[in-house]
């Protein structure tokens, strides 16, 4: 049982920082084909893009405010507390 907590909360965790790095990437707009920078921008959007592509559909435009990563945020905070008292 301890193993499938910890397991959820890498995951979760996991999600959480790549979401973040998606926001700043958003914001400083590094070079997808930077030799450095490049392979984790390409690898985050990769990672985000099929958890927030479903949540931008039903948001409607809101002047280029992109509220879906908070939204997937309160989605992953919600769904980790359920499962972790679900197990516990």
């Amino acid at each position: 049982m301890y193993f499938l907590v910890q397991i959820i909360n890498i995951i979760y965790w996991f999600l959480v920082i790549l979401l973040w790095a998606r926001i700043i990437f958003s914001w400083i707009r590094p070079d997808p084909y930077h030799q450095v920078w490049g392979p984790l921008v390409r690898f985050t959007y990769q990672v985000t893009e099929p958890l927030l592509a479903p949540i931008r559909r039903l948001l409607p435009g809101m002047s280029g405010i992109d509220l879906s990563p908070m939204i997937l945020w309160f989605i992953l905070y919600f769904a980790h507390n359920i499962l972790i008292g679900i197990l516990i």
